[in-house]
């Protein structure tokens, strides 16, 4: 074979390589597409507290504050540790908010969970129907504290007097405070719902208008 011939077979070769890649481009990308509109999951709407009803989240998409459940909080040096119940296998059944983490509260009032008092057979709940409005929240909407849903969980040592001092003013909460697990971040953004994507679940009193 001549020089000028390994030349010409070279190039029909490198521009034969080129045409192929450019029509396999051309033709697998709107197949993908297709394929992707074909097996996108249904979509899945979870009922919120807020300005608006619902949000609409697909089953296949991760909510940003799931990414925390990414954490390790066992002791994996202990042997017991490998009998833990996987987080999401043990709340599977339970109802979810808008963020997919569960619905403590709707799970409660469905009978889902049942809370235990106390390890004594006859402990009994101090529960107490006594809302709290906290009105220094700039220009965000007030915050309602409902004592009902908590002590429906817990005993009122769990806060008071710590980090609560029980004495209306007390208590200077910050969000970034709460952000750090301090007061309510001490349960939420942990155990409860995820404050920073649940703004109005807590701020949910409009502040009085301003008189002119």
């Amino acid at each position: 074979m001549g020089r000028s011939q390994w030349r010409r077979w070279r190039i029909v070769a490198l521009l034969t390589v080129l045409l192929s890649a450019l029509l396999s481009l051309g033709v697998a990308a709107p197949l993908a597409h297709a394929r992707e509109r074909e097996v996108a999951p249904p979509l899945k709407t979870y009922p919120v507290q807020g300005p608006s009803e619902e949000v609409v989240v697909r089953d296949t998409e991760e909510h940003i504050s799931q990414q925390a459940l990414r954490v390790e909080i066992a002791d994996r040096t202990s042997a017991d540790s490998r009998n833990l119940q996987p987080y999401k296998e043990a709340t599977a059944h339970l109802p979810k908010d808008a963020t997919g983490f569960p619905d403590w509260m709707k799970a409660l009032r469905e009978g889902l969970i049942k809370p235990r008092a106390g390890l004594a057979p006859n402990a009994s709940m101090n529960v107490l129907d006594l809302d709290i409005v906290m009105k220094n929240t700039k220009e965000m909407p007030n915050v309602r504290f409902p004592h009902l849903s908590h002590t429906m969980w817990l005993d009122c040592s769990n806060c008071h007097p710590t980090p609560f001092e029980p004495k209306a003013g007390a208590a200077s909460i910050k969000m970034a405070d709460i952000f750090r697990g301090q007061f309510c971040g001490m349960c939420h953004d942990r155990v409860a719902f995820v404050t920073f994507f649940s703004c109005f679940r807590c701020h949910s009193v409009p502040q009085a208008a301003a008189k002119p």
